[in-house]
């Protein structure tokens, strides 16, 4: 496993070689040498993406791009990242303290060489759109790594969602207490259910043994957040005498703390959609003295205030914006304050409460050489709450893992009153220990059968987990890693009747039943019939309920699908039952994506459709969009009735959803953002292959698989990974989107570990 003997590595430091992809093998004799190598690379490769997320920590982000850089940087004072992040370094034990600071060392060795991209000297160039000079490069401080960390969890929990629920509540709510008293605030509640919003999903799968070609286990998933260019991870290879692991990192981060292949065992985790940030209404006023003070459940308390300074970039000299950020005994006040009674929301962060991030876990990590020396190192992991798939070459394990506050499940639907007994801290769920896995195991953010790991409020539709079950049971057990394509490929829109039973009457009906498929004549469609309506509508509907149900990008029923479900989305959002929804929410600019009404709406529709006692026709919505839409397109079929087939000319539904980068100066008007060539995909939100878009506002793909990993517990060098884009953030590189045509085929590249195959890179 180690590096005697091997060329290229010098006494005391590291080497680095480079696969076919660019992706970088670091190699060094001891843990130190090879942390600092793994900073050093990384601020070579994604220098830019990182000092933007170190900005971000710092909340200095609007110091360098403007205007544009306001709204983050008030929101992390707000909430305090880089205090946090302070608070948590300076608990780390020494040995985990040292391996950090070996990263932030190799991180301003290697910001000298990664500094120099097109990105940074667009800042520096006296022609940046609205003026203003960029301040000096500051080396990283010590703590960065643990801020960059928190800058990619902070939104990650569900407290934003927690917040839509309440504005659910003090709008659609009130009015429905008023017109319908018998109805409940949690069937309100429950309309508008699902986690949408730009939040996180994932999907893992592991095959035991049994079920397998090799007898040794298989892992595999995919995370799903937005698709940010750079990406979000980065393939690396981590070598020195004491491990050799591949995997997926954060750029900015140390260790390898969500995906990793260790050769004797490996990991993988997706969102468990736990409720592990408590959200508390506050009630703040200013005293006579010029301090804060929150009521709470004894009584006023006073508050901790402190006030920051946001400089904002500007011709002449920067313009300097006055936060003051306010800490109650509960949490930190993310929107509102003093001033906005009604209005005022902190939140209880895990990381904050312990100053622990969980770094000794991402360090342990790196040391397991069997499936319980992962769940054993998981034991000690903060934030954000995953489940956790760990295997060896005999033995699959899967644990919860995470800090949760002990809360039943009503206490996890609203924010908790301040002043109630019900914000008083609760103390940490002690999770249950490692379960083995004996055939197969499917995580993919579905509620969890096992009621003790049931820890959230809301959770993604089952279709995803019962899709990826399905498709493993029918390869028997001859399971291979090159197999595993066929999963993540998976284009199959389950969810899709769900909509479409809609369509079987003109007006009026309601479901027959619980049925999914939604094909004529099964359980689960509305039953009547179609007299009245525009032929052309009927036809299109018997095209939709004939079709396979596949998102293809070539697929001209997907089209359809896709533009009626938007249509869908906008009639549904601008329904006059739905009218409280659209009154302004009054919070922070931040949280605009998480309360925006046509893409919840989106979400919610099948749960809207059925909302008779709301004063929602389903089947009259439905059938309403579908006219849209028809008369938009024009008549795209040249069949009579009987035959619903679309014509070649007919728009396929990889026309419109593409992938989109999202690129930080993509907010800078005026700014040139790097740009990858815009494919045509697959997938939909919710298939197996995720490729989200946001019905009823774009078809663009902005979120989706972050990166694709299968590990092979009995040759390492079978196992698979792949990212969105490339293993470079540099757009004049060849490795900048070099794995995007794969990526878009749901494919993925091989691992080398192979040190003869790859290729030696000067590091000085």
């Amino acid at each position: 496993m180690g590096t005697p003997g091997l060329p290229g590595v010098p006494p005391g430091g590291f080497a680095v070689h480079r696969d076919a992809w660019g992706v970088p093998h670091v190699r060094a004799a001891d843990e130190l040498a090879l942390a600092r190598g793994q900073g050093y690379v990384t601020a070579l490769d994604r220098g830019w993406q990182i000092e933007v997320d170190r900005w971000r920590a710092e909340g200095r982000l609007a110091e360098r791009l403007g205007a544009p850089g306001i709204a983050w940087d008030r929101f992390a004072h707000r909430v305090r990242l880089a205090d946090t992040a302070r608070r948590a370094y300076a608990a780390l034990a020494d040995d985990d303290r040292a391996w950090v600071d070996a990263y932030t060392a190799g991180v301003n060795e290697g910001l000298a060489r990664g500094r120099d991209v097109p990105e940074l000297h667009a800042l520096a160039d006296p022609a940046w759109p609205g003026g203003g000079d960029l301040p000096p490069h500051e080396p990283w401080p010590a703590w960065a790594p643990l801020g960059v960390f928190l800058v990619a969890h902070v939104l990650f929990s569900g407290f934003p969602h927690v917040l839509w629920r309440d504005h659910v509540a003090r709008t659609l709510g009130d009015a429905v207490a008023r017109s319908r008293p018998d109805v409940r605030l949690a069937d309100v509640l429950d309309l508008l259910a699902v986690d949408g919003g730009p939040g996180s999903g994932s999907n893992a799968w592991a095959l035991a043994g049994a079920r397998t070609r090799s007898g040794a286990p298989l892992l595999a998933g995919d995370p799903h957040r937005l698709l940010e260019l750079p990406g979000v991870y980065q393939q690396v290879r981590l070598a020195c005498d004491d491990y050799d692991v591949v995997g997926l990192a954060f750029p900015g981060v140390p260790g390898l703390p969500h995906f990793g292949h260790a050769g004797a065992a490996a990991w993988g985790v997706t969102n468990a959609m736990a409720h592990h940030v408590d959200v508390v209404a506050e009630r703040l006023h200013r005293t006579a003295d010029g301090g804060v003070e929150a009521l709470g459940p004894d009584g006023p308390e006073p508050a901790d205030v402190v006030v920051a300074t946001v400089r904002v970039r500007a011709t002449g000299g920067p313009v300097e914006h006055r936060v003051e950020t306010v800490e109650t005994v509960r949490g930190v006040v993310v929107t509102g304050g003093p001033d906005e009674p009604d209005r005022t929301f902190a939140v209880r962060l895990p990381a904050r409460v312990d100053a622990d991030l969980g770094v000794g876990a991402w360090r342990r990590l790196l040391r397991a050489r069997s499936a319980r020396d992962v769940t054993d190192a998981f034991a000690t992991w903060v934030d954000p709450v995953d489940r956790v798939l760990a295997a060896d070459r005999d033995t699959v394990l899967s644990v919860t893992a995470g800090r949760v506050p002990h809360r039943d499940v009503a206490g996890r639907a609203l924010p908790l009153p301040a002043w109630s007994d019900a914000a008083r801290a609760r103390p940490w769920v002690v999770p249950p220990g490692p379960v083995v896995v004996e055939d197969v195991a499917v995580d993919a953010n579905e509620r969890p059968a096992r009621p003790e790991i049931d820890l959230g409020h809301t959770y993604a539709p089952p279709h995803r987990a019962r899709r990826i079950r399905a498709l493993l049971d029918a390869a028997g057990d001859d399971g291979t890693a090159a197999d595993q394509s066929r999963v993540h490929g998976d284009t199959l829109l389950w969810g899709a009747g769900d909509l479409l039973r809609w369509l079987d009457e003109a007006a009026g009906g309601v479901p027959s039943g619980d049925g999914e498929a939604g094909d004529e004549g099964t359980p689960g469609a509305v039953v009547g019939s179609a007299d009245g309506l525009d032929p052309r509508s009927v036809r299109a509907a018997r095209r939709l309920r004939a079709w396979d149900r596949r998102m293809d990008a070539d697929n001209a029923d997907a089209a359809l699908f896709a533009a009626w479900r938007a249509a869908l989305a906008r009639r549904v959002a601008a329904h006059p039952a739905l009218a409280p929804l659209h009154v302004p929410h009054g919070l922070d600019p931040v949280f605009a994506p998480w309360l925006s009404v046509t893409a919840r709406v989106a979400d919610a529709l099948p749960a809207l459709l059925g909302a008779d006692w709301l004063g929602i026709d389903g089947a009259d919505e439905a059938w309403g969009a579908l006219s849209e839409v028809v008369r938009g397109l024009g008549d795209t079929d040249d069949h009579d009735g009987g035959d619903p087939r679309p014509t070649d000319a007919a728009p396929v539904w990889g026309d419109t959803h593409r992938v989109l980068g999202l690129h930080v100066l993509l907010d800078v008007q005026g700014a040139t953002a790097p740009r990858v060539p815009s494919l045509p995909l697959a997938g939909d939100t919710d298939t197996v292959r995720c490729t989200a878009s946001v019905p009823g506002i774009s078809d663009v793909c902005v979120r989706g698989s972050v990166a694709r990993w299968v590990w092979d517990l009995d040759d390492r060098d079978a196992s698979r990974w792949g990212v969105p884009f490339g293993a470079s953030g540099d757009p004049r590189s060849p490795h900048f989107a070099d794995q995007l045509a794969a990526w878009a085929d749901a494919e993925t590249v091989p691992v080398v570990t192979d040190w003869t195959l790859l290729r030696h890179e000067e590091t000085r």
